[in-house]
């Protein structure tokens, strides 16, 4: 039995299992559950932008008139945009039969089979794993086949994420003049599409950024922008290293009795080995805010307790942890083709033509694996917290919008989710 249309052929080329979430500007698109989710950023390669998506980077804070009281955050709005607070993602379908007047709809609700039709395409999956003697190698060197990646785009995946004051408000938040010493920490930073957007508009003189990615092709594409360190304007100041957000100290350990980890901690075994690794420069619980977008999708499932630790571990207590992924069912996965799932065994992780892996969440599972109880920092001390739990959930969104194909008269769905977590 042929797999059940639920995406249209025309797609293929613009929304595809080897297309990556950076590819474009964002649509607009939200479905509200604890909170607003207003913008996604990545309606894939050959989508069309929405009208919420950034053109360019605004300029330097000197461009701003004398006297002007206008936060950081109102410059991330378009010249010709909606004004702030203006409710994005609201082209709500209220007319069926109105469906192909317009290219995308948001806030859509799926129809009742979707799921049924959706399960057909994941059994064909389960049915053309990848061959076993592949798996290993692909889990064996994810870094690799990113820094493939990165080789071959260079700064031309570079896109302005102008969508993050709609959506991550608090972390432009720590970019305006009053906002006093903060530090922000950027996980799997690709070619800087967050902490340049943020950098280049900022006016905090004591924002400390940190641009982590486990591909050092990534890392070198930041440190060679013109903005790093700083930006013209003067404010504020960006690191970038390379870092496993999934590591251990046992994987960073040298073969020198004296060498240092990235963690700052030593490779040889101390009286209390620590259980977490964290970027270079970056302290346990000195971290105000952490955005991880596009990244734990990356990651073997096996590997999101220990990602999700180290996460912890570098934030301080009432730090914010942002999460943007990859939901289930999203068009990407429906997508994708026989000889693509890595393991029956894990459903729902991929891998794609350039070797680089996804995963497809549930809500639940996102959510489990921050309200878990938190590790011990040190091996043999008690666990580090009081609540029970690593983090209090404030938001868990999945973002569903509607594209549709007017000339082939389909319809498709792209669904995300999103996460806000306040470490306890």
């Amino acid at each position: 039995m042929s797999a059940p249309k639920l995406t249209s052929a025309p797609v293929q080329a613009a929304v595809n299992a080897h297309s990556h979430p950076e590819d474009v500007p964002s649509a607009s698109s939200s479905v509200v559950l604890a909170s607003p989710v207003s913008a996604d950023i990545n309606a894939e390669r050959g989508a069309q932008p929405s009208s919420s998506s950034s053109d360019e980077l605004a300029g330097p804070p000197q461009a701003e008139a004398q006297g002007s009281t206008q936060r950081v955050a109102d410059k991330w709005l378009k010249p010709n945009g909606p004004p702030v607070g203006a409710t994005f993602g609201a082209r709500l379908l209220t007319d069926e039969g109105a469906v192909f007047e317009h290219n995308a709809w948001d806030h859509v609700t799926l129809p009742d089979d979707f799921k049924e039709r959706a399960e057909e395409i994941m059994e064909l999956h389960r049915s053309n794993p990848v061959s076993e003697n592949l798996r290993d190698g692909y889990n064996a060197k994810p870094a690799h086949y990113w820094n493939k990646f990165y080789s071959a785009h260079q700064d031309g995946f570079f896109k302005d994420r102008g969508w993050l004051r709609l959506e991550f408000p608090e972390l432009v938040a720590c970019s305006e003049a009053d906002a006093g010493p903060k530090i922000v920490l950027e996980v799997g930073c690709g070619a800087g599409n967050t902490v340049f957007p943020l950098l280049m508009r900022n006016e905090n003189p004591d924002l400390v950024i940190h641009a982590t990615d486990y591909s050092k092709t990534a890392v070198d594409v930041v440190k060679a922008n013109k903005m790093y360190p700083r930006a013209e304007h003067g404010s504020g100041i960006l690191h970038a290293s390379v870092w496993d957000i999934t590591s251990t100290p046992s994987t960073l350990a040298s073969s020198s009795s004296t060498s240092t980890s990235k963690s700052g901690t030593s490779a040889t075994a101390e009286p209390e080995e620590v259980t977490y690794t964290l970027p270079e420069g970056i302290k346990p619980g000195t971290v105000d805010v952490i955005s991880v977008i596009f990244v734990l999708s990356a990651l073997h499932p096996r590997e999101w307790k220990q990602a999700i630790h180290n996460l912890y571990t570098a934030l301080k207590p009432g730090g914010l942890l942002m999460i943007r992924d990859y939901g289930r069912h999203d068009l990407a996965q429906l997508r994708i083709k026989k000889n693509r799932l890595l393991d029956p065994e894990t459903p729902n992780l991929y891998i794609r033509g350039d070797g680089t892996r996804v995963y497809f969440f549930e809500k639940e599972e996102l959510e489990g694996m921050l309200v878990a109880p938190p590790s011990p920092t040190l091996a043999a001390s008690e666990v580090f917290g009081e609540h029970g739990k690593m983090f209090e959930i404030e938001q868990l969104g999945e973002d569903r919008r509607m594209l549709v194909n007017r000339k082939e008269r389909k319809q498709m769905y792209r669904i995300w989710l999103q996460v806000k977590a306040r470490k306890l």
